[in-house]
């Protein structure tokens, strides 16, 4: 019993170390690209899309009455 909890306390780890490596590969080479002024304000301008549309796509999923 004591390994099978042994097992269990690993996984949020390995969830906590999988999210970092992936998060780290993708603004790598995000980073990089900064330098260049034409490529920040169009990064910038991904981001704050992607947010605002992740909002309003969210905000319509959970509110149950239509807008009108």
């Amino acid at each position: 019993m004591k390994d099978f909890f042994l097992n269990v306390t690993r996984y949020p780890r390995y969830l906590v170390a999988f999210g970092l490596g992936v998060f780290n590969s993708v603004l790598q080479p995000l980073i990089s690209r900064l330098s260049n002024p034409v490529t920040a304000v169009a990064l910038v301008g991904a981001l704050v899309s992607g947010l605002l549309s992740m909002g309003l796509v969210l905000r319509a999923m959970v509110n149950p009455a239509p807008l009108a």
